[in-house]
């Protein structure tokens, strides 16, 4: 920690003004000689009469006036009775209240701490307070210190405390001992420390650079770091010369560690196409099952719809409709073999596919669940259908460990009682969810997988809707007919010229499809305001919070998210001494703001308008501020299908969302859709991707800018490659109930 660059503020706690207990963000009074100052950071574990040493810089907030942001805390035990008897009286032990305090200090004097967390059978020897008790004091006092420690120790090299909190509930009291022995255990969890990081304390150890453990943990870091970027391997050779690289030490010694690292399964190898590829187990053990359950549910399919032929003709007579062939095909394939992955293109009448397959399985007696990735794109496959869809995740009944990660409660022991499960926005479905998905679909169960296999790929690791068809197993019907109704719409038909690498219609100005040429970006920017904020209200009535979205390929520059979000901000929700405020980090969060939620967070409670409460708001919901009270640090933010109030700390995982990244909206639709159009990074500037933003307007669809990036962004037909092994696994002929 460079603390020459901050300042150093000692004094004794004398009053805790606010704390949240869920993430130990405080605020606290402190006396320093004859000034009081207000000090806020993640201070966990201080109480009203601890002395205090905090490293951090003076503020001024808008509301509160000057502070103190304190980075880190090093506390020191209160060591006279006086103080004893103020920190114990402030609650700093669960079930010591002032009456106990007095008591115990009375009986202990300077000593009570120390007898408290030492000797607990001195304490239990006090009328009215039992061994139990006694005990738990005990732990309370050496939990605290242990946390104390931790957060002082992790503090010398710049990890904040709200890391160190994190760790401490994985590791306990051993922490420190665990960290120096091997300070990368750091990088495995969630906890937020870097590699450098850690690479730092390793040398403080006397940890050498090309020691064992560095070398392993530097592997599964860049592996783990790909998982981030969609792989699930990489390739043997690309991850020696990168870890090489990384960790500064030679080719023979990466592969010396890779060979112990296979011995002992942390990494698993795998040959695709005669190149060697290299995994963590967990992604290899999910990829694997993924493969084999597939397999097993084929061995064993639904049983087929008798009369298929005869279904689809009263469906066509009950609707007044006639299906086109690939409609049919699928409507036939679904319903005779058990399995469909379904695919299309905007306008190609994948939904009016579903209706007829859910209409028959339910006339048959069959029980049809629905799910989607997302909030919105559930409620839209709700609207299309008529038919209830969840969540994945609400479908899994999702539930959360002591370490916060996910866990399912339908699984292979309680699986879900559906005779067929249809699953939509394929494209949006990762390696883990399908995974966990397939655990619980029970044996028979007709499955149908409906996605665009042009859309991106999932955020999350994996490839699964594009390894899926390109396995060769399950059976694919492509619709590609746009019929009638959809021609109509120029948002369809300039989709499909762009998948085709075709320039998209840009001169018809009576359709739904809109392009406004601009030559600067300035130009750009201004129109984007204006349209936003007075033109598309004024014409059709869409509203800049609900209706409207701007979609960027980019987060930096002058037409990425960043930029664009404080200049939306400034437009159409500028500041008023009406609306509440507050600063968390860098951003000012206003009562009316458009956010979005960048991370998946199990803490956060919600409800819905009927009542349902729930836990979880998940990477990619967007909402808006209906209040911020900051008494008591919370901001209360309406999301498309629930209500959640989030502390200040957890808002710190919000973003503006006036302008939002194409990658950000996948799985959602928007009324009218705005997309920037500037020359920009090429590996940014993609087919695929303008095709994906173009398919998130319903209504209408605006572009802003110049000729030349449209026709840029269609020629390059840069595919998201993704390093997966699912399709080979699918293809290999090595399970017993495999393509029966």
């Amino acid at each position: 920690m460079e603390e020459k660059q901050l300042l150093r503020l000692e004094g004794s706690v004398e009053n805790i003004v606010y704390r949240n207990d869920e993430n130990g963000y405080t605020v606290l009074e402190i006396a320093d000689s004859d000034e009081e100052i207000t000090a806020v950071g993640v201070m966990p574990q201080v109480s009203a009469g601890d002395t205090v040493i905090l490293y951090g810089s003076f503020t001024e907030h808008k509301s509160y006036g000057r502070q103190f942001a304190a980075k880190t805390c090093e506390v020191t035990r209160p060591t006279d009775a006086a103080d004893i008897l103020r920190y114990l009286a402030s609650g700093a032990v669960k079930g010591v209240g002032p009456s106990t305090a007095r008591r115990l200090v009375d009986a202990f004097g300077a000593d009570t701490l120390r007898v408290m967390e030492e000797e607990p059978q001195r304490i239990a020897a006090l009328r009215g307070i039992s061994e139990a008790k006694a005990a738990d004091f005990s732990r309370q006092l050496k939990a605290n210190e242990g946390v104390r420690a931790l957060m002082l120790y992790l503090g010398e090299f710049g990890i904040p405390n709200t890391a160190a909190i994190r760790i401490f509930k994985v590791f306990g009291a051993a922490s420190v001992e665990m960290i120096r022995k091997n300070p990368y255990v750091l990088c495995e969890g969630d906890f937020g420390v870097s590699f450098q990081s850690a690479d730092m304390i390793a040398v403080r150890e006397n940890l050498g650079g090309n020691s064992e453990v560095r070398l392993r943990a530097g592997i599964c870091y860049i592996l783990r770091h790909n998982e981030g970027n969609g792989h699930t391997c990489l390739p043997r050779d690309v991850l020696t010369d990168t870890a090489a690289q990384f960790l500064g030490v030679l080719h023979e010694e990466i592969s010396d560690c890779m060979e112990a690292m296979l011995f002992d399964r942390t990494l698993v190898s795998e040959e695709f196409d005669e190149r060697a590829f290299l995994y963590l187990q967990a992604m290899h053990l999910k990829e694997q099952f993924i493969a084999s359950r597939i397999k097993l549910l084929m061995g064993f399919p639904a049983e087929r719809v008798r009369n298929v032929d005869a279904a689809i003709a009263r469906c066509e007579q009950e609707d007044g409709i006639t299906y086109a062939d690939l409609q049919k095909q699928a409507i036939s394939v679904a319903l005779s073999t058990g399995f469909l992955v379904l695919t299309g293109g905007p306008g190609t009448g994948k939904t009016t596919t579903l209706n007829a397959l859910i209409k028959i399985l339910q006339h048959e007696g069959q029980r049809v669940f629905l799910a989607a990735p997302t909030g919105r794109a559930a409620q839209r496959m709700t609207e299309l259908t008529g038919n209830e869809a969840k969540t994945l995740h609400r479908l899994l009944e999702v539930a959360w460990d002591r370490e916060d990660k996910p866990v399912f409660g339908k699984n292979e022991k309680n699986l879900l009682k559906c005779e067929a499960l249809i699953i939509d926005e394929m494209s949006m479905v990762d390696v883990s969810i399908f995974e966990s998905l397939l655990r619980a679909v029970p044996i028979g169960c007709r499955l149908i997988l409906v996605g665009d296999s042009d859309q991106l790929p999932s955020v999350g690791a994996g490839n699964v809707l594009g390894d899926l068809i390109a396995g060769g197993q399950l059976p694919v019907v492509s619709l590609n007919h746009i019929f009638r109704q959809a021609e109509q719409s120029l948002i369809v038909t300039n989709a499909h010229r762009i998948v085709r690498g075709e320039m998209p219609v840009l001169n018809q100005v009576d359709k739904d499809f809109f392009f406004m040429p601009r030559r600067s970006k300035g130009e750009v920017t201004q129109t984007i305001l204006e349209l936003c904020a007075d033109r598309l209200p004024k014409a059709y009535g869409y509203s800049p919070f609900d209706s409207i979205q701007v979609l960027c390929p980019s987060k930096k520059g002058e037409l990425g998210t960043a930029e664009l979000n404080l200049r939306l901000q400034e437009r159409l929700n500028p500041k008023s001494p009406e609306k509440s405020e507050a600063v968390i980090g860098a951003k000012t969060f206003r009562v009316g703001d458009k956010v979005m939620q960048t991370k998946n967070n199990y803490d956060i409670r919600w409800e819905r308008e009927n009542g349902e409460m729930g836990e979880g708001v998940y990477n990619g919901d967007i909402g808006l501020v209906e209040s911020i009270d900051r008494k008591s640090k919370t901001m209360r933010i309406r999301f498309f299908d629930k209500t959640a109030t989030l502390s200040f700390e957890h808002a710190s995982e919000l973003e503006y969302a006036y302008a939002v990244t194409v990658h950000k909206s996948q799985g959602n639709e928007f009324d009218c859709v705005i997309i920037p159009m500037f020359p920009g990074p090429r590996q940014l500037y993609y087919r695929n991707l303008l095709y994906t933003a173009v398919t998130r307007a319903k209504e209408r669809l605006i572009l802003v800018g110049t000729a030349y990036t449209v026709e840029m962004m269609v020629n390059n037909n840069r595919q998201t490659k993704r390093h997966t092994g699912l399709r080979y696994f699918l293809q290999r002929d090595d399970n017993l109930y495999s393509n029966r």
